[in-house]
């Protein structure tokens, strides 16, 4: 299942439209999303099952049970994502089209976009070919293919060196 998340603040119909289009192409009803509420003029998704809002426990059993993500450039997603080792797609929500008041998650996108396991469509034209490589993904980093995206965990603690060093400014 993918499971496309925009966060609890602001509906994102950019995204979600895009993603409902993409599903509707291919034939996908392995979706569900939670896309915040659209409002009366926003956008509803035709192609796949979505709610406005989920409890916690609920969103965390639909997270963990996903295959793949897709997502508002959000480190919450991003974190949990590479916590759990997941294939994502990020689309950040940008400030000149009144979807943020800056463009962080922009500077999120192209940061992260790097990383094995995360693809980024910084824009509508780009979200059908990243969301056929998504699906083409796997959450194993031993795999090969798909133009390297494949999700590799990160660890639940900071890195050594990170610690370290903190520790040394501490103690000097």
């Amino acid at each position: 299942m993918i499971f496309l998340t925009v966060g609890t603040q602001l509906p994102f119909d950019r995204l979600v439209r895009d993603v409902d289009l993409w599903a509707g192409s291919r034939s996908r009803r392995d979706i569900f999303g939670q896309i915040s509420d659209p409002g009366p003029a926003g956008y509803r998704p035709k192609n796949f099952d979505w709610v406005s809002d989920l409890a916690p426990a609920e969103f965390e059993a639909r997270f963990h049970a996903a295959s793949h993500i897709v997502s508002h450039a959000g480190m919450g997603t991003i974190i949990g994502a590479l916590g759990e080792g997941k294939p994502l797609l990020i689309m950040p929500r940008r400030a000149h089209l009144g979807e943020q008041r800056n463009d962080h998650q922009h500077a999120t996108s192209k940061r992260f976009g790097t990383r094995p396991g995360i693809l980024v469509a910084f824009d509508e034209a780009e979200l059908p070919e990243k969301m056929d490589m998504l699906v083409a993904s796997t959450a194993s980093a031993t795999d090969k293919g798909a133009a390297g995206a494949y999700a590799t965990s990160i660890g639940r603690f900071a890195d050594q060196r990170l610690t370290d060093r903190i520790r040394s400014m501490i103690l000097d």
